[in-house]
């Protein structure tokens, strides 16, 4: 990181969101992250970048480019205000809005706040598109380490019917034990099918 990036503008990023050129849409999402997570960084400026992320949208349209930069452009802008925008997300036809609702509560799951990343995955556990059971699998992962029996009681209800992916990803941390149960689960309801 340059201390240039540091001082770039939110319109001179947004020129790098129009790029056809996937590697330079890294750059401009890895700048907003950077800005993003500095401490130096002021409140509107954040809020600039929350606001350029959510409308340019369209630019950020790869699992790489949101994983890189929704959990502090969203997630840490989000952090002490209402979140209503993510669950907007959660319910969009669009699979990269889809995938930073889930992505963005990253940063909350870091905080030890972990409600949001729970609905938020209740809403997506059905999803049809492969990169989002990934995201939403890992995502409840991650919570279940800060609280390890909201997510044993979301795989009691959902492990069953979720979609494999979601469900490897999910218990993936778990002991052999647990894992097998949840497996046996799922491979009960698929036999029936």
């Amino acid at each position: 990181m340059t201390q240039n990036s540091m001082e770039m503008s939110p319109g001179e990023i947004e020129k790098l969101l129009e790029s056809p050129v996937h590697e330079v849409r890294v750059g401009a999402v890895s700048i907003m992250d950077w800005q993003a997570r500095s401490k130096k960084t002021p409140a509107e400026r954040r809020k600039a970048l929350f606001d350029l992320y959510l409308r340019r949208h369209d630019r950020i349209n790869n699992w790489d480019l949101v994983d890189r930069s929704a959990p502090y452009v969203i997630g840490s802008y989000l952090s002490d205000k209402p979140r209503a925008i993510l669950y907007r997300l959660a319910r969009s036809k669009n699979t990269w809005e889809r995938r930073t609702a889930i992505v963005s509560t990253y940063y909350f799951i870091r905080q030890g706040d972990v409600a949001d990343t729970f609905k938020i995955a209740e809403m997506l556990i059905n999803d049809d598109q492969d990169l989002i059971h990934e995201a939403t699998g890992g995502w409840v992962r991650e919570a279940g380490k800060k609280d390890p029996q909201q997510l044993l009681s979301f795989l009691d209800k959902h492990a069953a019917t979720m979609p494999r992916t979601t469900l490897r990803y999910a218990i993936e941390r778990l002991d052999r034990k647990q894992r097998d149960h949840y497996l046996r689960m799922k491979q009960a309801v698929s036999s029936l099918a």
